[in-house]
């Protein structure tokens, strides 16, 4: 029997070493695998001639590896994974709704986006030569009928600038009995225009992937060129790229406390945390003169040095700010009227976030210590890793708490970090992407693990590049966390989450 192939986060492999198995063997192993602890990295199909490829990587927080196993379904269906792995759920629609192919037996098989019925790479004429079956049309919502049961549609379009979501709500008075959640009104390409490169226009593409979590997409769009390339990034760039990432993570974290603080109406944390956000924004202004770190992160390195002086200006500003936000958010936390609000509101259990493949503070707030980080180290946090942040009870108590936990610990890598800046170059030399290569990438971004995997073709070029943000993997936790809720708890559980409309939409 054929074992999955095995490869270090960051490694490039030959992508003929993966086995191609028959379906059925394909199916028990990876259901076997992540009933054994292993969790879904990215699941997708790759169009070939002679049907659809199904490539699974899996993730191991037991020994840090990710393996890889593919099948070819050559007709129009194939059995369902769901039933037995929750986790593939979204991954099994988005492949029937991307290449034609049905995943006969799924619980719930509609479209992810709201696009063409037929996938945007294949024609009308192709998918009925195939036999493509149809599906649960895009706008069928699940319903619950009853005596007193009552339906809520919120959006798509919402007051202010947020972008179209369309959250299906099903009520019982005023408990939430079921909440659908329907996202990909704009479906934007990005995945599409990452596969047509490498060239120059990657990593802005990267860069807005999701554009809160710029620094993480770009990090990680950039060490699957560098592996694929066989390319050494210097220490001094690994650091750099390091403060950055973590600043996101600070800006955001602040950001996301504040904003719960004004959803129970705490109105002094909610104030304070809204400027100090913008001081974490304006320490990466600091870095390379954008407050989202546009630009900073390019293949083989970073573009900008922080000379000794702007280093310690970085250094004072940074514990003048971390000082601030631990004053304002202990305000909050300690507020019995906070704890009430927070504490058994929108609680997810570890059973639950494990079955569905929770990632980021939502897993670790429900008790399941993941982060790569610390399970697939790359780049600097091979030599300076931080503590796992983990609570058990699941709740909005829990989410707050495992952000505030967190603002400490980034802060201090960021401070060692500007204090112990190695010496050297900032890029290390540039190199193509060698043909016929593959790789994965699993950087700890601010909401959770970012997953970059790209295939090259004989050329050197992309054949596949496939992105999975954590909002992919958790958007399903919101809607469970809702279950059995009043439905004036939406904001504060939605908050408390806080994921991204257009991660999910590339």
């Amino acid at each position: 029997m054929s074992e999955p192939f095995v490869s270090a986060n960051g490694e490039a492999f030959d992508w003929g070493a993966v086995p191609q198995l028959p379906f059925e063997r394909f199916a028990d192993g990876l259901r076997g695998a992540l009933g054994a602890g292993q969790r879904a990295a990215a699941f997708f199909g790759v169009a070939t001639g002679a049907g659809t490829e199904l490539v699974a990587v899996l993730a191991s927080e037991r020994d840090g590896l990710l393996r890889w196993s593919r099948t070819l379904v050559s007709g129009s269906s194939y059995p369902a994974l769901t039933p037995h792995a929750p986790e593939l759920h979204l991954f099994e629609r988005e492949i029937a709704e991307q290449h034609g192919l049905r995943p006969e037996g799924h619980p719930w098989s509609k479209p992810v986006r709201f696009v063409a019925a037929t996938p945007s790479h294949r024609s009308p004429e192709e998918l009925a030569s195939r036999g493509a079956p149809p599906q649960v049309g895009v706008t069928d919502f699940f319903r619950v009928e009853g005596h007193e049961v009552h339906e809520v549609a919120v959006g798509p379009v919402h007051a202010g600038v947020i972008e179209p979501g369309h959250f299906r709500f099903q009520c019982h008075g005023e408990e939430v009995m079921h909440l659908e959640i329907s996202l990909g009104y704009q479906h934007r390409g990005v995945e599409r225009a990452l596969a047509a490169g490498p060239d120059k226009r990657g990593p802005h593409y990267a860069e807005t992937l999701a554009g809160d979590t710029t620094v993480g997409h770009a990090t990680a769009y950039c060490q699957v060129l560098e592996a694929l390339g066989g390319v050494r990034v210097p220490a001094r760039a690994q650091a750099l790229r390091g403060v950055a990432l973590e600043l996101e993570r600070l800006a955001n974290h602040v950001g996301d406390l504040g904003a719960l603080a004004g959803d129970v109406a705490y109105l002094p944390t909610a104030s304070y945390c809204g400027r100090l956000r913008g001081e974490f924004l304006n320490l990466t202004a600091e870095l390379c003169g954008s407050r989202f770190g546009r630009g900073l992160v390019r293949p083989g390195g970073v573009r900008f040095e922080v000379p000794a002086p702007l280093g310690r200006s970085m250094l004072s500003r940074l514990d003048t700010a971390l000082g601030e936000v631990n004053d304002a958010v202990g305000l909050l936390m300690e507020a019995p009227s906070v704890q009430a609000r927070f504490e058994e509101t929108g609680r997810v259990s570890a059973a639950t976030a494990r079955s569905i493949g929770l990632v980021g503070p939502a897993a670790r707030a429900s008790g399941l210590p993941r982060d790569a980080r610390h399970d697939f180290p790359h780049g600097v946090y091979r030599f300076h890793q931080l503590p796992v942040t983990v609570w058990h009870t699941g709740d909005v108590f829990a989410r707050a708490h495992v952000r505030r936990k967190e603002v400490e610990r980034s802060g201090t890598f960021v401070r060692r970090q500007l204090e112990g800046l190695p010496g050297g170059a900032l890029e290390g030399a540039p190199a193509a992407p060698r043909p016929g290569q593959a790789c994965a990438v699993l950087v700890e971004g601010w909401r959770g693990e970012l997953c970059h995997v790209a295939l090259s073709d004989e050329r050197g070029r992309f054949a596949t590049y496939k992105v999975v943000d954590p909002s992919f993997h958790n958007w399903l936790g919101l809607a469970l966390a809702l279950r059995g809720q009043p439905i004036s708890d939406f904001p504060l559980c939605n908050k408390s989450f806080n994921l991204s409309y257009c991660g999910f939409d590339l």
